[in-house]
């Protein structure tokens, strides 16, 4: 389990989380939504102990999480937004080296290189040097890397960012694997649909304060579980309606350039947060 106890974190007179409040039980996909600038690799960043926060804590199962403490460390795993490998080196090479920075015996590197290049679908790709690997193979690489441990927890910042469509999707199926180990998962992501297909709850944030917890099932009904969209005077405005009838009856009133779907997490992030970025 991961707590965050006012977890604060100011840079001079700027305040990037502010006083964030949390609570991701153990197997959880936890999803952590926000702007550019919210707070949200911030956060990441102060749970592996790369930044320090200003004030509060994070509690690992508990247990106040600091740099000193080795053990729970180890228990974290972090995906960053940047490829953090060296380019010169083989797949094979990144995996060997991830084990003896944790000295694993060589018998049980070779075992974990093994299984999770077959996990993952890379087991042709070993000796290809990593600088000639499509974006999508580096993610993968980076997913095996930082599962070579057997962490408790992963961190996940923007792993699809760049990804094309397809890769995305083989992303998703590679991280829904990871779940049936009983990994406890908190990803952060620009890609709101990536959010409501993999996340049991979410957190949306807004400069660097909590805006909402709670599933994307829940805060889609309570948004209104239909949508109208309708172009006027080349705007676009979205109505809501928590029932198919009262969506239809609108329907029936408006012009022809009027659509009805389904809500997504994507109108919530609009209408909690967007909305406030639009007007500036």
């Amino acid at each position: 389990m991961i707590e965050t106890r006012n977890l604060t974190k100011k840079f001079n007179d700027f305040t990037a989380v502010d006083h964030l409040n949390l609570r991701i039980e153990t197997g959880e996909f936890f999803g952590f939504l926000g702007p550019n600038g919210a707070g949200k690799s911030t956060t990441i960043s102060m749970m592996s102990t790369v930044l320090l926060p200003t004030e509060g804590e994070i509690l690992i199962d508990g247990k106040p999480l600091n740099r000193k403490d080795s053990i729970g460390k180890r228990k974290l795993s972090v995906i960053t937004q940047e490829y953090s490998m060296r380019q010169d080196m083989t797949m094979e090479e990144v995996m060997e080296y991830q084990g003896r920075l944790y000295f694993m015996p060589k018998k049980l590197r070779r075992e974990k290189t093994e299984e999770l290049f077959a996990f993952a679908g890379l087991e042709e790709y070993r000796h290809r040097i990593v600088r000639h690997l499509s974006g999508g193979m580096k993610r993968k690489l980076m997913i095996c890397r930082g599962l070579m441990i057997d962490p408790e927890i992963m961190l996940l910042d923007e792993p699809t960012a760049g990804m094309d469509a397809i890769s995305r999707r083989q992303m998703w199926n590679l991280i829904r694997k990871m779940r049936t180990s009983g990994i406890t998962i908190f990803l952060t992501t620009h890609y709101i649909d990536e959010a409501q297909a993999l996340c049991d709850r979410v957190a949306l944030i807004d400069q660097g304060k909590l805006n909402v917890v709670d599933t994307p099932d829940n805060l889609i009904h309570a948004l209104g579980k239909y949508a109208v969209d309708e172009t006027d005077d080349e705007m676009l405005k979205t109505h809501y309606f928590r029932d198919r009838e009262s969506a239809i009856a609108y329907l029936s009133q408006t012009n022809e350039d009027t659509v009805m779907r389904n809500s997504t997490l994507e109108d919530v992030f609009v209408e909690r947060i967007g909305k406030k970025l639009l007007k500036k």
